[in-house]
């Protein structure tokens, strides 16, 4: 498998743990994380070039499509895939979703032991 560098943001510690563990069963996946968009924001900033970001949708104080908005405004991150990760899927939430910019959204709770290849689905297109 093709090495992946991933930033996971997600305010929650536990979903934060689950979703660390899960996504280094594979060992192709280099894992950054964040705690909250401000944070991620910060490392983007400071020169982290993931090849994806996996941001939660619901945060307090900067929510994942404020956080989005922001790291498209910095240099190089113009077209850097974004997955979404939230519990409100409703048809017209995902299209929301994607308007925004994502190119695909991931349903919490997730299943830890599919996480990342859902994420490698989601950036092939599958």
């Amino acid at each position: 498998m093709k090495p992946l560098s991933l930033l996971h943001v997600d305010d929650d510690d536990d979903i934060r743990d689950v979703a660390a563990m899960s996504l280094e069963l594979d060992p192709t996946i280099d894992l950054t994380s964040a705690a909250s968009g401000e944070e991620a924001l910060d490392l983007l900033s400071a020169g982290l070039r993931p090849d994806v970001i996996l941001l939660d949708v619901m945060m307090p104080r900067l929510d994942g499509p404020g956080t989005l908005e922001g790291l498209r405004r910095i240099a190089g991150l113009e077209d850097t895939p974004v997955i979404f990760m939230t519990a409100r899927t409703q048809g017209s939430e995902v299209q929301q979703w994607v308007r925004l910019g994502a190119v695909g959204v991931i349903t919490k709770p997730f299943d830890p032991m599919t996480l990342a290849g859902q994420v490698r689905d989601v950036l092939s297109g599958a």
